[in-house]
């Protein structure tokens, strides 16, 4: 059974950073693109930025030059790095995991909230 867990959510004020962690297991992790969504209240869920599984990176336009998704396959892990914080990135973000090409999505985790205040 494939598990992917969040962690690193929290409140920050804008200008700030936070790192996401995702913990996957019961899945060959190295195999797999790995992404992260978000989702605003509201608002249709929307890709983030996704790694594919040789390492390969793409980033919505929205934050690109502020986020940085990155994989430690030895830890079975996937990290988002978010930087320079704005409200409009306050979402709940989800981690997910499947295939690289075409690149689609099969495992959810269950979210971490993620509020920027201004």
């Amino acid at each position: 059974q494939v598990q992917l867990v969040e962690s690193g959510g929290g409140s920050v004020q804008a200008g700030g950073s936070l790192r996401l962690s995702c913990a996957a297991s019961g899945m060959i992790f190295s195999a797999n693109a790995m992404g992260w969504y978000r989702q605003a209240p509201g608002k249709v869920r929307e890709l983030v930025a996704a790694i594919t599984s040789g390492g390969a990176t793409n980033y919505a336009n929205s934050v690109k030059g502020r986020f940085t998704i990155s994989r430690d396959n030895a830890k079975n892990t996937v990290y988002l790095r978010m930087n320079s914080l704005k409200p409009e990135d306050t979402a709940v973000y989800y981690c997910t995991a499947g295939n690289d090409y075409p690149l689609s999505w099969v495992h959810w985790g269950q979210g971490t909230q993620v509020t920027v205040s201004s």
